[in-house]
């Protein structure tokens, strides 16, 4: 299994375990991401969730030959299944990474609660260099949480930014030790024990609520143009060069 769960101490843990292809996501794995998120949402001895990957490795995002063998389109789609799972969970979500985390290891981090990043963390959202678009909302969180300028420098360029970045622009909680970013994760989640749960889950929900449908909106727009470009000459030439090792060409599009 590449998605590993278990329940322990009130928290289900959810881990990223396919450090052998750098923890790159499948439809199965997100479907099992999405199956493990719902599954806690609904059981009773749940508080919190917790999302880590493995040591060194969060996620390098979409595995691009199963993402080209099976292109995510229609709303039953493993991916859109994890989103909206992630997105309606009334529990808190803790994410805790190390090293990289790239595409939909950035973006779902904006759907979590709490966020603690490594001091090796990157973080990057190279959609556009890979003749693609951003999703999961993150067109209209990233420009809220750290202005139009800085946005198009990680959006439009896919800039990687570092641990410390990710807390400045307000997508991460703190920076711990690489060794010490789950633990810590973990306690912080474990302290849902001792909170009133149906407080916790109301509170979340008002936080939310002023910005859920622009969100919900964002990312069906998004999905809409991004299934589109999957198959665009641009995105052809940047999936090729990514399998033959090499930078793509887009000297010939306008």
């Amino acid at each position: 299994m590449s998605i590993k769960t278990a329940i322990v101490n009130g928290v289900a843990g959810i881990e990223i375990a396919r450090p052998e292809k750098k923890n790159a996501l499948t439809g199965d794995m997100y479907q099992q991401m999405a199956d493990a998120i719902n599954a806690a949402a609904g059981a009773g001895e749940v508080r919190a969730i917790l999302i880590y990957g493995q040591p060194g490795i969060f996620t390098s995002g979409n595995d691009l030959e199963d993402f080209m063998a099976r292109p995510r389109t229609g709303d039953d789609a493993p991916v859109f299944q994890f989103m909206r799972a992630l997105l309606a969970c009334e529990k808190p979500v803790i994410a805790a990474v190390t090293g990289a985390a790239i595409g939909i290891g950035t973006t779902l981090l904006l759907h979590c609660d709490f966020v603690y990043v490594a001091d090796d963390a990157r973080l990057a959202m190279p959609f556009v260099a890979l003749g693609l678009v951003p999703e999961f909302g993150s067109s209209l969180l990233v420009p809220q949480l750290m202005g139009n300028r800085r946005a198009a420098e990680k959006l439009l360029l896919g800039d990687p930014f570092t641990g410390e970045q990710a807390v400045e622009c307000g997508i991460a909680n703190a920076v711990l030790p690489s060794g010490e970013v789950v633990n810590h994760a973990r306690r912080v989640a474990e302290r849902f024990n001792t909170l009133a749960p149906s407080a916790v889950r109301e509170s979340k929900r008002l936080m939310r609520a002023p910005q859920r449908e622009a969100v919900n909106e964002a990312i069906k727009t998004e999905a809409d143009i991004f299934s589109g470009r999957l198959r665009s000459p641009e995105a052809m030439e940047a999936f090729q060069a990514f399998f033959q090792k090499r930078q793509p060409d887009f000297s010939k599009f306008e």
